[in-house]
């Protein structure tokens, strides 16, 4: 059956029961089953007047086929014949059973909704539909109903005088009776009650995301601003992502962060380390968002909610403008089932949601206009994450346009723990100092915005900013620390607080950090319930630390409160030196006052950070000597950073036990042993000191992981800390040169004031992987003092220097042997090259444009390649380089080069199918040339090289040569070697 069909039999089923009602029908039995023709001939007397009943009755079963025929088109897709059938059947079956008299009527006060349940309490429904032809038939009956009392409220009181009004209004009946029933909402199966409110709804809700969410707290300090809160949009910065397929980042996911390129701090930096987040959310609609502990995984979805609540998206996130952001904390849900549509939006907007029109979320969905933000997988324990999956599969099954966003740290969903959804996986990368240093700026202007608040004279805060970024670039260590928004906010407020002072290291900040939320703040402040407390900080850190212990050992990140209360009352219990003794009420003084406990949602608690609770946790795990079961769990990331911080709290027995059974397994599990002989020495950045034996078993450990040879050791390696550089040689003598190599690496990317006294050391050794290894090694240092320590002390005559940023080039110029100069960062101009008198090579990776009249000041250049897409001046200057022999320049330039008589190698870039090597010709000395294409192109001609009678040898990149014969070039450039890569 048609959808047109259908609307036609239910408008006259319609039509039919109204007609009976105005006509006073059902005063028998068999005028139920007359039909309309028949009943206005039984009960209106007169040819005439029984026409015009008649034709106003078909146009009213006209204007109710008009409303039905587009909803039934959507509605019967998804439905075969029998079952469309079904669904008919059913309805016009109801309506013909139904009591639809005008004292029905009545007494249901004319409501459609009291009629239908009136109605379904009495008929009995239709058997043998399924759900969704359940779910139709009731729709379509409701939808009739509406239609119905509609109608019949339309027409006039009906006497045998009334028939003259009727016919009069014969043109005009039909119409009056469709512009009611246009009036009405146009419901779906996803529109039970129409669409008239969703734009009113909409806007409400889209101001309370906007407002509700653009709101963080700075990190609490011990000042009485601590609490202020600032605009997650001007503190917001964004961060980079990475495609992530979880193994490239999975050995060394727990580590810290390495140490940068100091090129970074100058220049903005390059994205071949990873794209922006926004870029790559751009490029996909289902995505699964990976972060460690800190990342700004959170913070990522606010951003993103707030921002298409105003469609203010820019760039590859434009065309998420117009869409509705659904913001879902999975930790709400932890032990509960999780959200049907309509309760998404009760954690952002419950205090609207009770006038959501209904099915309004299923309809943005269903529509493609929602953009869903699942927050927090890692926050449920692993069975409810696996039902996180399913909820999803579910909804993307239902809702197969709508856009999402999912996070979690990596070792609750790995890489691939969405794919048979088709997410793509992203990582949040740690900040590098580009995006540190642009975080500084950011939080110091978002700290301008408390105005009267500021802990200091607004006038002072460019000095602040610029004392922390100075430190941050002087002290390696700190840089690590602040790898994380979480943690860089937290240098930020202390750094503000103190007066420009740092922690020393990370125990320190965490300890510092915690007892300002924890007790200092509110003391400071002379907060009443802080003062009147009989809780000590001490105490407060007691039942903190017992608490953390508790989730981390069942690998939760929150608490429901009246289970958390029975453990904080159990704790009381044993501390007898104190009167309160009700874990509730502690509990919930600890929540509202101590600054380190929240509540996610009604009912729940858990630690404003994990990084608190795995701090505390340690703690715990030290009191009360838990070391056995750390070790047991040594082998696990997960756990890294919690042993790694208990050996810092433990004593010396604890110290022992937990480094000498890690070292214990590291001997009898060799799948495990050099993750734990590397976490054996990490511990040494906590632990303050340990026994002759113990140090004897660590130096062991350390060795049996030095020297360093292969590529992936350094970042390894440094990861251990500046405790290593005790164990590194004063001379690399002994050392093969690949280990060499690698011990400067490892060195260089430790850092700080000991690693370049070694380094320095090392500029004895004339070995070229070596002194290749510290020219590369610059680029961890301040370019002056290196240059002056360092490669001052390097013979650099065949070496290239590689320069990554303009501090570099400044200082290079106090290189007096140096000869070959690769500039790696963008140039605007070869002007701004110093002197360099002994320069023989020269390689710019990056140019738009130059003027090559500036090389004239290098005369014994050997070697020019210039790489880049622009334009290039004065051509004609490299005639005056009479020492050239190597040319590589970009293809946009062969016309105009000049005559190059000693040239004997020759390349260009940017070589397509198309380029005509005609004008090679004039370059008969040409031995050597090399012709670079984009990737997968096509060679060009290549049969005017048969005129350079000295060319023996070409070699083609990027090309794709894969159709041509083996003897191709054999048969086209007799006697020239070809070498494709």
């Amino acid at each position: 059956m048609s959808a047109e069909a259908a609307a036609l039999r239910l408008g006259t089923t319609v039509a039919k029961a109204a007609a009976q009602m105005w006509l006073g029908g059902r005063r028998r039995e068999q005028e139920r089953h007359l039909d309309m023709a028949g009943l206005i001939r039984l009960r209106v007397s007169g040819l005439r007047f029984q026409r015009g009943v008649h034709r106003q009755f078909e146009e009213i079963a006209d204007a109710v086929y008009d409303r039905l025929a587009p909803y039934l088109e959507r509605e019967f897709r998804g439905l075969d014949d029998g079952a469309r059938q079904a669904v008919l059947d059913g309805v016009c079956d109801t309506f013909e059973a139904a009591d639809l008299s005008d004292e029905a009527v009545l007494a249901a006060d004319v409501n459609p909704a009291e009629i239908v349940r009136r109605i379904t309490g009495t008929v009995r429904p239709p058997v043998g539909l399924a759900e969704a032809e359940s779910r139709l038939y009731e729709l379509l009956f409701t939808e009739c109903v509406e239609y119905y009392v509609r109608i019949v409220r339309g027409l006039p009181v009906f006497e045998e005088r009334a028939l003259t009004e009727l016919l009069g209004r014969t043109t005009s009946l039909g119409a009056e009776i469709a512009r009611v029933l246009e009036r009405l909402p146009d419901r779906s199966l996803f529109a039970p009650e129409g669409t008239d409110r969703d734009g009113d709804f909409r806007r409400r809700y889209l101001e309370l995301v906007s407002t509700t969410l653009d709101e963080m707290e700075l990190y609490r300090r011990t000042s009485d601003r601590a609490g202020a809160r600032v605009r997650l949009s001007v503190a917001y910065v964004s961060l980079r992502a990475t495609g992530d397929d979880g193994n490239r980042r999975r050995p060394a996911r727990s580590l810290p962060m390495l140490r940068p390129d100091m090129s970074d701090w100058e220049e903005p930096g390059t994205e071949s380390a990873g794209m922006r987040v926004e870029a790559a959310l751009g490029g996909a609609t289902r995505v699964l968002v990976r972060g460690e502990a800190g990342s700004g995984k959170t913070t990522l979805l606010r951003w993103l909610a707030i921002t298409a609540a105003r469609g203010a998206f820019t760039g590859e996130l434009a065309d998420w403008n117009g869409l509705t952001p659904v913001f879902v904390k999975l930790r709400e849900y932890s032990g509960r089932e999780l959200p049907k549509p309509e309760a998404m939006l009760d954690s952002v907007a419950g205090q609207i949601t009770g006038v959501m029109p209904k099915a309004w979320v299923e309809r943005q969905l269903a529509e493609g206009k929602a953009l869903l933000l699942i927050d927090g997988v890692d926050e449920l324990l692993d069975g409810e994450r696996r039902a996180v999956r399913d909820w999803l599969r579910g909804l993307l099954t239902a809702y197969k346009s709508v856009r999402v966003v999912v996070t979690s740290r990596p070792a609750a969903a790995r890489a691939d723990w969405l794919r048979r959804e088709r997410f793509t996986a992203l990582h949040l990368d740690r900040m590098t100092p580009p995006d540190l240093a642009a975080f500084v700026r950011q939080w110091h202007q978002a700290v301008r915005e408390l105005d009267d608040d500021l802990p200091c004279a607004a006038d002072e805060l460019p000095h602040y900013e610029q004392s922390l970024l100075t430190s941050l670039k002087d002290r390696p260590h700190l840089q690590s620390l602040a790898g994380t928004p979480l943690l860089a906010a937290m240098l930020c407020a202390m750094h503000l607080d103190r007066g420009s002072r740092l922690p020393r290291d990370r125990m320190e900040l965490y300890r510092d950090a915690l007892h300002t939320l924890v007790h200092e703040r509110d003391a400071d402040r002379n907060v009443p319930s802080a003062v009147d407390g009989r809780l000590s900080l001490n105490d407060k850190l007691v039942l903190l630390r017992d608490l953390a212990w508790r989730l981390s050992d069942n690998n939760r990140s929150e608490i429901g409160l009246e289970q958390a209360a029975v453990h904080v009352g159990r704790k009381l219990r044993g501390m007898r030196h104190l009167d309160e003794q009700d874990g509730a009420r502690v509990l919930q003084q600890l929540r509202d006052r101590a600054g380190i406990l929240r509540s996610p949602t009604e009912g729940r608690v858990d630690f404003v950070h994990r990084t608190f609770q795995e701090y505390l946790a340690a703690e715990e795990a030290a009191e009360e000597d838990r070391v056995g079961n750390l070790v047991e769990r040594a082998h696990l990331d997960l756990w890294r950073e919690t042993i790694i911080m208990t050996a810092g709290h433990a004593n010396r027995p604890q110290r022992e036990e937990l480094l000498g059974g890690i070292l214990d397994r590291a001997e009898a599990e060799p799948r495990y042993a050099r993750k734990l002989r590397l976490l054996a020495a990490a511990c040494q950045e906590t632990v303050p000191e340990v026994s002759e034996e113990l140090a004897n078993r660590l130096e062991e450990a350390v060795s049996a992981l030095l020297p360093p040879r292969r590529p992936t050791d350094p970042p390894a390696l440094a990861a251990v800390g500046p405790s290593l550089l005790r164990k590194m040689p004063r001379s690399l003598e002994e050392l093969t040169p690949k280990a060499a190599a690698q011990t400067v690496r490892t060195v260089a990317m430790i850092g700080g004031e000991a690693a370049l006294g070694l380094l320095e050391g090392y500029t004895e050794d004339r070995r070229r992987e070596v002194v290749s290894a510290l020219i590369e090694a610059w680029a961890y240092f301040d370019a002056d003092t290196y240059a002056d320590r360092v490669m001052n002390g390097l013979v650099l005559d065949q070496h290239s220097v590689m320069l990554t940023h303009s501090a570099q080039l400044r200082a290079a110029v106090r290189l007096p042997s140096l000869t070959r100069l690769w500039v790696r960062y963008a140039l605007q101009d070869l002007s701004v090259i110093p002197e360099f008198p002994s320069l023989e090579w020269l390689t710019c990776s990056e140019i738009n444009t130059a003027d090559l009249s500036a090389v004239t000041r290098f005369p014994k250049l050997t070697l020019l390649q210039l790489i880049g897409s622009g334009s290039f001046r004065h051509l004609e200057a490299l005639a005056d380089l009479p020492e050239l022999r190597v040319l590589h320049l970009p293809l946009s330039v062969p016309d105009d080069l000049p005559g190059l008589p000693n040239l004997h190698q020759l390349g260009f870039s940017g070589v397509t199918a198309e380029t005509r090597l005609d004008f090679l010709a004039p370059y008969n000395g040409i031995e050597y040339l090399y012709l670079v294409g984009d990737p997968g192109g096509r060679i060009p001609e290549l049969a005017p090289l048969s005129m350079l009678p000295r060319l023996h040898h070409l070699a083609l990149y990027n090309f794709d040569i894969r159709d041509l014969p083996p003897q191709h070039f054999a048969d086209l450039l007799p006697g020239v070697e070809v070498t494709v890569r």
